[in-house]
């Protein structure tokens, strides 16, 4: 299994557009079956978000991060002057109360 942690900041006036960007890619997520978790997270300011991906594997990891509209947000995100850039952190599960897969 593989577990992805990215941290970002967003300028305050794009805050909206981001969310509106990830609600697209997720949409679009809820179609390609079981063997992922994909969860999006906001901070107490409203502009920090915390991505919080688990695959079950690599080839699904590759198919969602090909995703037209999952690439677009990334690059409305990174075009929109971001306070903090991207932080990516790559987890390992010690375990859990359910089951992930």
């Amino acid at each position: 299994m593989i577990t992805v942690k990215v941290t970002y900041t967003v300028q305050a006036n794009f805050a909206a557009k981001n969310k509106e960007n990830i609600q697209g890619f997720l949409n679009d997520f809820k179609v390609l079956g079981n063997d992922f978790r994909y969860t999006v997270l906001a901070g107490a300011d409203g502009k920090t978000f915390v991505h919080l991906s688990q695959y079950k594997h690599e080839a699904i990891q590759k198919q969602l991060l090909d995703v037209p509209s999952f690439k677009s947000f990334q690059q409305q995100r990174d075009a929109s002057e971001l306070e903090v850039e991207p932080q990516i952190e790559f987890l390992a599960l010690v375990d859990a109360s359910h089951s992930i897969f």
